[in-house]
């Protein structure tokens, strides 16, 4: 081994591994009987006698003073300190606890009692070694009250040792933890209202339901190409088609699209889809089971995020997607041609050379409305041309009956009254084949079985797709979506 003081770190913890087994001591358990958390250890503190308990966890903090030994163990809910003498457990055990380092998993048999300084501890009868740590967590340094500061500050190492994030940072685990919450809230919610849960193929001869460019795949068997998902939309109204009539599905899409703090390539999205509704069911929809899940999430209706107030309670804003074109940017998208449109994307710093009108429509709405979008707000009725998968607007066919909800200038979920006229599908369809032979590698696919579905009769439809990531980070005060997925994407390590 080299002379680093890793090395040095680690060579300590494999002879006090070797030294365990030495004197009989197995340091990977197969199990372990734990009676009481941390929490529950504490709580079974009582003045007039010590409560037996047996609590398992990690050491994260530990103080050897000749015959006497302070330590803290940490579980899932919490810490509480733990109290070894010599002549408590009998020298040959001590002996055990001094081969013990930070990390180590143990656990710990022992009466509950208060110390001088009023902690609540439990005084060792028994450890237990059940997992010997071979290296050391980066916990940093202890203040002398034993206050253990994380060592693990890097962002990109956080992500990629997210096992070593998880272990020193209880925050990052209350995260994944409000994560199981939002999801839990989800799935009761669209259940108590007789939706069906629904599995749809994730591999897919034909990707399509958005705008993004797929991962690209080759089955053996078959000799056949296929796409990893990029939305679940067109399989799930192919349910509707065939008499389920209310289906959702919480699952993971793939986009082969950049990385930044709103985007990962694989995200979880929440994709439902109810018979005889449109876009305003969808909207009160979204706003019922938005507001709900703040509500039960975070205790109010009402929450302080990134320094803003933001208030959930229905009902939310309402602007038209020229409108919000025109406070913002002062083009009328109804009358204003092509040179005017690239005019306005060259004046935020973006080349539009390659655009075309609808790509140029959608980068005018990204670089100047989005970002103004703070407090919850429905963006209504965007245009026809970008809108593929909507029912054109009654009364005006320019314009398509499609939402899209906004909050701090994000994005959290997408909606239309579903285009169900079959021929007007494939002629959609036809035109996105066109911008994809003119070089637009994001526009959609032609999927004749989707039309032909179609074609059998789909009820009038509304839908919603929901990004669970993004409601997540808002939720839980994240500014990066990698921070809401447990094990995120990264360039490769050099």
């Amino acid at each position: 081994m080299s002379d680093s003081p890793t090395s040095h770190l680690e060579e300590a913890r494999r002879a006090a591994l070797a030294a365990l087994r030495d004197r009989g001591v197995e340091p990977y358990a197969y199990q372990y009987t734990r009676t009481h958390t941390a929490a529950a250890a504490r709580a079974a503190f009582t003045p007039e006698r010590e409560a037996l308990v047996q609590v398992a966890g990690r050491l994260v903090a530990l103080r050897g003073h000749g015959k006497t030994t302070f330590a803290h163990l940490e579980d899932a809910t919490g810490r509480i300190q733990l109290y070894c003498r010599q002549d408590g457990l009998g020298p040959d055990s001590y002996q055990v606890v001094g081969l013990l380092h930070l990390g180590d998993v143990v656990g710990v048999t022992g009466g509950v009692f208060r110390t001088r300084t009023g902690e609540i501890t439990v005084r060792a009868q028994k450890v237990t070694v059940l997992a010997k740590a071979m290296r050391a967590l980066p916990l940093g340094k202890a203040d002398d009250d034993g206050t253990v500061h994380s060592g693990l500050v890097d962002a990109e190492t956080r992500y990629r040792q997210r096992y070593a994030d998880l272990a020193v940072h209880p925050a990052v685990r209350e995260i994944f933890r409000t994560r199981a919450r939002v999801v839990s809230y989800l799935r009761r919610f669209l259940d108590t209202r007789d939706f069906l849960e629904v599995e749809t193929p994730v591999l897919q001869p034909i990707y399509g339901g958005a705008m993004a460019r797929p991962f690209v795949t080759h089955h053996l068997a078959l000799d056949r190409r296929l796409y990893l998902r990029i939305a679940t939309e067109l399989y799930l109204k192919r349910c509707i088609v065939g008499g389920l009539e209310r289906v959702y599905e919480i699952g993971k899409d793939f986009r082969n699209e950049g990385i930044d703090r709103l985007h990962n390539p694989e995200f979880t999205m929440l994709e439902l889809y109810q018979a005889y509704a449109d876009y305003e069911d969808m909207m009160a929809l979204t706003e019922e089971m938005v507001e709900g899940c703040v509500r039960d999430v975070c205790g109010s209706a009402t929450i302080e995020r990134f320094g803003v107030t933001l208030d959930f309670t229905r009902p939310w804003r309402r602007a038209t997607y020229r409108e919000l074109v025109k406070e913002r940017a002062g083009l009328d998208l109804a009358r204003a041609d092509d040179e005017a449109l690239r005019a306005a994307v060259r004046a935020r710093g973006a080349d539009p050379a390659d655009m075309g009108r609808t790509k140029l429509m959608d980068e005018i709405f990204k670089v100047y409305v989005e970002g103004a979008l703070t407090s919850p707000t429905f963006v209504v009725d965007f245009p026809i041309e970008l809108s593929p998968l909507a029912k054109p607007k009654r009364g005006d066919p320019s314009l398509a009956e499609r939402f899209e909800f906004f909050v701090l200038g994000r994005e959290l979920a997408n909606a239309f009254s579903e285009l169900n006229d079959p021929d007007d599908q494939r002629r959609r369809l036809e035109a996105q084949a066109a911008l994809r032979a003119a070089g637009d590698d994001e526009a959609q696919v032609m999927d004749d079985d989707y039309v032909q579905a179609l074609e059998y009769g789909m009820p009038p439809t509304g839908g919603i797709g929901l990004g669970i990531d993004r409601l997540v980070m808002l939720v839980a005060e994240q500014a990066s979506i990698r921070d809401v997925i447990l094990f995120p994407q990264l360039r490769r390590e050099e």
